[in-house]
């Protein structure tokens, strides 16, 4: 098992060394988005409030509160967009489960040019195949970690479609050491979940055989 630092924007080649099994830690910038972001962006073609191209996307519905004014849900101004602001803070910001992004993580990697996906739990075979295509990978952040990984956020830089709500919007941030995230994907295209469920099927079916002439 591999440890490495990655500071985006990240390339290709500095995801090339690393397998399934490894342990990441991010610094620098990293953008939440999740169902409706990337409906946006794939379904309805609507053009990239930010550039992602090598930047790292979490699947996550943060809890971020204003800190000058006290209030825990934003209200954004007239054109949907904040400007960079440094009265909000990360309250929460737990992954979410990034089976729900499988049928457009594809395209998504595609258009955008992001190189680091963070979630929670696995995904299939359409997106190990675009990590291979793509030059990118999938990783694991832990569940039930939610108020540390808000720690690792230094700052909020600026949020976008916020129409969305809270939860759904583009929050852009800076993170320092964050982590751990597992590798889950590598840009080989191995998806550990899915190597994982094939070895627990075999051991159960030996098991099961043992049993049944024991």
């Amino acid at each position: 098992m591999t440890e490495k630092n990655l500071f985006t924007p990240i390339h290709s080649t500095d995801l090339a060394g690393l397998r399934i099994g490894d342990i990441v830690y991010l610094n620098g910038t990293l953008v939440t988005g999740r169902d409706d972001v990337y409906q946006r962006i794939v379904r309805q073609g609507n053009s990239l409030p930010v550039d992602l191209a090598g930047l790292a996307v979490f699947h996550a519905g943060p809890l971020v509160r204003n800190i000058e004014g006290g209030g825990a849900q934003p209200c954004a101004p007239q054109g949907g967009d904040f400007p960079p602001y440094s009265n909000w803070e990360m309250i929460s910001i737990g992954p979410t489960t990034s089976m729900r992004m499988e049928s457009c993580q594809s395209e998504f990697l595609q258009t955008t040019g992001a190189k680091l996906i963070v979630g929670k739990g696995g995904m299939g075979e359409k997106t190990a195949e675009a990590c291979y295509r793509f030059g990118a990978i999938h990783t694991v952040f832990p569940g039930g970690c939610a108020v540390l990984a808000a720690a690792q956020v230094e700052a909020v830089i600026a949020a976008h479609w916020l129409d969305l709500g809270m939860a759904e919007a583009m929050w852009v941030l800076r993170v320092k050491d964050f982590g751990p995230l597992i590798v889950s994907i590598d840009t080989m295209g191995n998806n550990l979940f899915e190597d994982n469920k094939r070895l627990f099927e075999k051991r159960k079916k030996a098991a099961l055989e043992k049993l049944s002439t024991g």
